[in-house]
């Protein structure tokens, strides 16, 4: 569930950047401060090495996002418009 969440929020900040680049950013900060109150909870839940591994996927999930949104933006400036 929370891989198809996070891949439709990639999705959408994707056309979002594509479409307008300066209103993508703030609902891509918004995921990416979601995301990573996500993971300082998964890391706090576990001890040692462990929290590391549980916070991986979140980490990866706020990559994900700003690559995303970095992708609309940068094919949006390559168009001839």
């Amino acid at each position: 569930m929370l891989i198809a969440g996070v891949a439709g929020f990639c999705l959408l900040i994707l056309v979002l950047a594509f479409l307008v680049p300066r209103l993508s950013r703030h609902p891509e900060r918004g995921g990416q401060k979601i995301l990573g109150m996500g993971g300082r909870g998964a890391s706090k839940a576990a001890p040692g090495k462990l929290s590391r591994f549980a916070r991986k996927p979140f980490d990866s999930s706020q990559k994900a996002v700003s690559k995303s949104g970095q992708t609309g933006r940068k094919g949006r400036s390559k168009l001839p418009l």
